[in-house]
């Protein structure tokens, strides 16, 4: 089935709103974080420790499944739920940030019919356009596909931006017209970049096609971060509210927090993972480097309020032990409790909603995470 999306309730302070997202594999209230697994894993856990994280809908690249193992590879294997042993729902982005952040030595060429780059593994040609992304993600068989779109760098000049938008709309009906996976839905991408009113135009455009959601493409791509919140407020009013609202790309957690209270449902990030596999883990009161030496005989958890099996059952001078020494179920741990911090972050935003005070709810926040944020 297509995904079906419920607003509950609109916040009575902000734009925030808690809502049901249906889906082929269950129900699951929004706001809510995505776990990315770029290769059709989110590194270095099993989906058994995904869902103990209370992990709805977790992601995978087209672009590098596209590559490694081949589509047709995971199709003879019934699909991305069955080849990773996944029974929540997933959802494949297109492969275009792919394309413009790691095509080797960054050369590309963009025509009207799709990108020609060359492969970050081995620096072979590739063609890659919106019929063959939405191809490639049909086969996939993934619950929601995304839109190709091309995602310009910043800043770029206002006649580059009008080009692209009018590009990634043409390239968002090609896409639309060949989707043919009755199961998945198919989300539109909303880009613009800086610029106020190609953000509308994109975004008014975008919803002319009836997609089954929308995303807001082009943020966190160097952008300040009241750049990044204006590129948000310049869409959101111009997005059905019936239709859920996915901010790509971003999971820092305030950034996530500001996401919310402008109107987002969804977010994903590598982030979490990322830094994990350097020794950095969020908590209540900021960022931490573990391998600092004042953790050395720290015996208490990663943070004190979080629920993972991490923080049941290790303590920081242990996982510094694991970091320090190179193993690896230091990293391990370090992702499992970043990823539940993001999505017990996205469970409180959700009472927050129910509850109207979610300003209280950030400033509260805030006091805590920013007075000792030490990564």
């Amino acid at each position: 089935m297509k995904i079906k999306y419920d607003l509950i309730k609109q916040e009575k302070n902000t734009k925030a709103r808690y809502g049901i997202l249906h889906t082929n594999y269950g129900s699951f209230e929004t706001p809510m974080f995505m776990p990315v697994g770029t290769l059709a894993n989110v590194k270095t856990l099993t989906p058994e420790e995904l869902k103990e994280a209370n992990s709805a809908v977790i992601l995978s690249n087209t672009y590098h499944l596209w590559l490694r193992p081949g589509e047709d590879i995971v199709q003879k294997a019934g699909g991305l739920h069955k080849f990773m042993n996944y029974d929540g729902p997933i959802l494949t982005d297109s492969g275009g940030f792919q394309v413009f952040s790691l095509a080797k030595n960054k050369k590309k060429d963009i025509v009207e019919e799709g990108v020609h780059f060359k492969s970050h593994l081995d620096g072979r040609k590739l063609f890659l356009t919106p019929e063959l992304s939405i191809q490639i993600q049909n086969k996939l068989d993934s619950d929601i596909a995304m839109s190709f779109d091309e995602c310009p760098p910043y800043p770029v000049t206002y006649d580059y931006m009008k080009q692209s938008v009018d590009r990634t709309l043409r390239w968002a009906k090609r896409g639309k017209d060949v989707h043919q996976n009755e199961k998945q839905s198919l989300f539109g991408i909303v880009q613009g970049g800086e610029f106020e009113d190609l953000r509308k135009y994109s975004a008014e455009e975008t919803v002319k096609m009836n997609f089954d959601g929308y995303s807001i493409g082009g943020t966190s791509v160097g952008e300040d971060k009241i750049t990044m919140y204006k590129m948000v407020d310049y869409a959101i009013p111009y997005l059905p509210i019936d239709k859920p609202r996915y901010l790509m790309g971003v999971g820092d957690p305030i950034d996530i927090i500001e996401g919310v209270i402008r109107g987002i449902d969804m977010f994903d990030c590598v982030l979490p993972t990322r830094i994990a596999r350097h020794g950095n883990a969020f908590t209540r009161n900021g960022k931490i480097n573990i391998k600092n030496a004042k953790f050395k005989e720290d015996f208490t958890s990663l943070d004190e309020k979080c629920d993972c099996y991490a923080c049941k059952n290790y303590t920081k001078a242990y996982i510094r032990h694991l970091i320090v020494c190179d193993e690896s179920l230091g990293g391990r741990l370090l992702s499992i409790h970043n990823i539940r911090f993001l999505i017990k972050l996205t469970e409180e935003l959700r009472e927050a909603i129910k509850n109207d005070n979610i300003l209280e709810y950030k400033k509260h926040f805030l006091e805590e995470y920013e007075k000792k944020n030490t990564i």
